[in-house]
């Protein structure tokens, strides 16, 4: 699966890139599982992604939702496909939602490494999905 608008880092091969994004689908759609969304198709149009670091999948699932997924160098996560309009808007939506997400884990106050850690991790990948959003030379 690859798109023609995709950057793609030079130190990596074409197969090395295919494999890295079939790993990335396999882990979104696992992700999607678990939260009982089975995936019908995949809109691969407007799906994104930037070896190694981040996927955005927009899915179509059987109950005919659809749902944006990330997957990456970053927590698994998605979002209901209305919460953004491509691909670019669910990088700042994800962004936000680490954001608030983080903020309410400080003020329910951190009570072991592993929290803070997570809460860490949550506002470095907010930051870096936000400056790739604002970032013109991927979106052309």
């Amino acid at each position: 699966m690859t798109s023609n608008n995709q950057q793609q880092p030079q130190a990596f091969t074409e197969d090395q890139i295919n494999e890295w994004v079939r790993q990335q689908f396999q882990k979104a759609n696992l992700h999607l599982a678990e939260q009982g969304i089975v995936m019908d198709n995949v809109a691969v149009q407007e799906s994104r992604y930037l070896p190694p670091y981040v996927a955005v999948w927009k899915i179509n699932a059987l109950n005919r939702q659809g749902y944006w997924a990330i997957s990456g160098d970053l927590p698994t996560d998605y979002l209901e496909a209305s919460g953004a309009i491509d691909a670019r808007e669910a990088l700042r939506a994800f962004s936000l939602r680490w954001q608030m997400k983080a903020q309410q884990l400080m003020n329910a106050g951190v009570q072991d490494q592993t929290t803070a850690d997570y809460i860490q991790l949550l506002i470095s990948r907010a930051h870096s999905l936000y400056d790739l959003f604002e970032s013109e030379n991927l979106w052309g």
